[in-house]
């Protein structure tokens, strides 16, 4: 028994090797393609443990996962107004069919992106050909985006590729171009902003005419209402004149003629020259009988 330990590792490690040659994991993220001198024998798309054929057979693995095309520099594209814009984009592919993929390109994931960077490219150059600068900034982007990504992917699939999407991330006057825009923008703000001066200038001007407009209308009815008043006041104390004058007519001259030597000599320098027997200092004379001489 001992002399056979040698065979037997022998032979189960030849088994080890045979297995090794025969047996395959493919990856949940994978496919896999089996080929028996060099033609294609069998695609592998579920994951799990499969089986080749040693020595004949061989297999090649390709990514199942949802990949991305990245430009690197922005592209520039004309639009129908024969304007430059910069577009920044990606592009997001997978493998659709492995064996097409495989016959197209032989495999080469480089080659498939230079394949499809050159189809993307053509379909956003035609959908930006066909639109103006204001459409492919805002208005469209989501139409030229679907639009590109489903003629994109009618070709592709020729080759064994499905196009998932297409983005643009960014789209952007040229720096000569942009420097125009900017000076014309700025132009059209400056020319704005003095319209809005020259309205607010004529609208503060407008305030302040009816504003004094106003202040005359509210002085001279201020005016109109004072001298109503003053006027309604010297009728009143002409009449309460009148009524006192009316019930003791002599205390009335006596309280008028002392009114009168008030204002007479309200200054120690004034002088006035009269007949000492005048009317006027009748009741300085004889105060005590209402000026009867």
């Amino acid at each position: 028994m001992t002399r056979h330990l040698p065979l037997i590792g022998s032979a189960f490690m030849a088994a080890l090797v045979v297995a090794a040659m025969t047996l395959f994991t493919v990856d949940q993220r994978q496919y896999a393609i089996i080929f028996q001198l060099g033609e294609v024998k069998e695609v592998v798309r579920e994951p799990g443990l499969s089986f080749k054929w040693p020595l004949i057979q061989n297999v090649r693995f390709f990514d199942k996962r949802i990949l991305t095309l990245d430009t690197a520099e922005p592209e520039r594209f004309l639009t129908a107004e024969k304007k430059p814009v910069l577009v920044d984009s990606y592009v997001k592919w997978r493998i659709h069919d492995v064996k097409q993929y495989y016959i197209s390109v032989g495999g080469d994931e480089t080659m498939a992106k230079t394949r499809l960077a050159q189809t993307v490219n053509s379909g956003l150059r035609e959908e930006f050909g066909k639109r103006t600068v204001h459409d492919v900034v805002s208005g469209a982007r989501d139409k030229i985006m679907a639009d590109v990504q489903k003629k994109a992917d009618a070709d592709m699939r020729a080759i064994g590729i499905e196009i998932v999407d297409v983005r643009l991330k960014r789209v952007d006057y040229p720096t000569d171009v942009s420097e125009s825009v900017y000076r014309r923008m700025e132009t059209e703000r400056k020319r704005v902003a003095n319209e809005l001066r020259s309205q607010g200038a004529a609208e503060a001007e407008k305030i302040r005419a009816d504003a004094d407009r106003q202040r005359e209308v509210i002085v001279a009815e201020a005016y109109r209402d004072a001298q109503k008043t003053k006027g309604e006041g010297d009728a009143r104390a002409a009449s309460i004149y009148g009524q006192a004058f009316g019930q003791n007519a002599e205390f009335y001259s006596f309280y008028r003629s002392l009114e009168a030597y008030r204002g007479s000599f309200k200054n120690k320098t004034d002088v006035m020259v009269v007949e000492p027997n005048s009317d006027f200092f009748k009741y300085l004379k004889n105060p005590g009988k209402g000026g009867a001489k």
